[in-house]
């Protein structure tokens, strides 16, 4: 099927969802070749990923993930073990790739979201679009990654915030990686890893790489289920609410899916410049992250509080983005999230 797929994919001919899972079963499996993997993303990226195309990736990726399994107290519903208070799972996760090399932004709404009371499964790899993935700032803040996944479920379930680590948990990617290494360029693996989060969150706020796949990855998440959601894209190619200008928003509420623009300025918060975001290694991330949820004030505080506030609203936590930045604030400055912080290290730590 994928020499098929190639073929029609170089012509700019659109694959159905239906071919879509056929080639990349033929991928997550092993009979795919490594020449093959890489000729068909590569086309694929010049054509450009269609809405059915990512669909039916995605959901092959998620078939052959292990499923981390949380929720399971209190109420059971149609033989799914679902907790009442804790009903929504929320991901904190980017397609990586911008430009800016901005801190982990993502990682650290992760814990200001859980100090708010959301429970978070927050899905991620090693760095992508800068020298530092999630995983590398989680491993630098003491986190350790290689957990069975019955150790995250413990995490996530008893603490409300568990990191779940990609390689582990799609061990099916193996056979993408070479050729996704060796040609260098960003691929619809990119977008894909935000989209197959192992513990099935249904609420999230997802930065991408490009302004022309808001809307895209949107229907994508309303193809897979989710019920709320925000994909965002910043001014100055950032995967996260920008407080550098403006940001567009695909957002997923309720089936519909509308798209609009939002400044910092909206929401009371005073616009910064690129370098006022910038990160760095793994040490000088970890030391920013600690510093924000320590309290210190200023912009990198300014654009986790508009990004958790986000999440706090797609989670059903906060009905605007004001009132979950007023949310996410207390989670700072009452020590909570830094709390999570802490938890996550005694029950997760190296």
């Amino acid at each position: 099927m994928i020499k098929e797929a190639i073929a029609k994919v170089v012509q700019k001919e659109n694959l159905t969802e239906k071919e879509a899972i056929d080639v990349m079963t033929e991928i997550m499996t092993g009979q795919a070749t490594e020449s093959q993997i890489a000729s068909f993303i590569t086309a694929l990226r010049m054509k450009g990923e269609t809405i059915d195309e990512i669909t039916g990736c995605a959901k092959v990726m998620r078939e052959h993930s292990t499923k981390i399994k949380v929720l399971k107290h209190a109420v059971d519903i149609d033989r799914d073990e679902i907790n009442i208070d804790w009903e929504t799972i929320v991901d904190t996760c980017g397609t990586g790739g911008d430009k800016t090399k901005t801190f982990n932004v993502s990682t650290a709404t992760a814990f200001v979201v859980a100090g708010a009371g959301v429970v978070v499964a927050k899905h991620g790899n090693r760095a992508v679009s800068s020298k530092c993935g999630s995983a590398d700032v989680l491993e630098e803040l003491g986190i350790n990654l290689e957990l069975p996944s019955e150790k995250v479920e413990e995490c996530i379930n008893k603490i409300g915030i568990g990191f779940l680590y990609a390689p582990l948990l799609h061990s099916a990617m193996k056979f993408a990686i070479g050729p996704r290494r060796q040609i260098g360029i960003r691929t619809i693996f990119n977008i894909l890893g935000p989209l197959t989060n192992p513990a099935g969150a249904n609420a999230q706020v997802l930065g991408v790489y490009s302004a022309d796949l808001t809307e895209t990855v949107a229907f994508v998440l309303k193809n897979l289920g989710s019920k709320s959601a925000y994909v965002v894209h910043g001014i100055d190619a950032i995967d996260e609410i920008s407080i550098t200008g403006k940001t567009q928003i695909s957002e997923l509420k309720n089936g519909v899916i509308k798209t609009y623009t939002v400044k910092p300025e909206d929401f009371g918060l005073k616009k910064a410049k690129v370098d006022d975001i910038a990160g760095g290694d793994a040490k000088e991330n970890a030391g920013i992250i600690l510093d924000i949820l320590s309290g210190k004030k200023g912009p990198k505080r300014d654009i986790v509080l508009l990004n958790a506030a986000a999440v706090l609203t797609a989670a059903g936590k906060s009905e605007s983005f004001k009132e979950g930045i007023e949310l996410a604030e207390r989670s700072i400055d009452l020590g909570k999230a830094l709390k999570k912080l802490e938890e996550l290290k005694k029950h997760c730590g190296k």
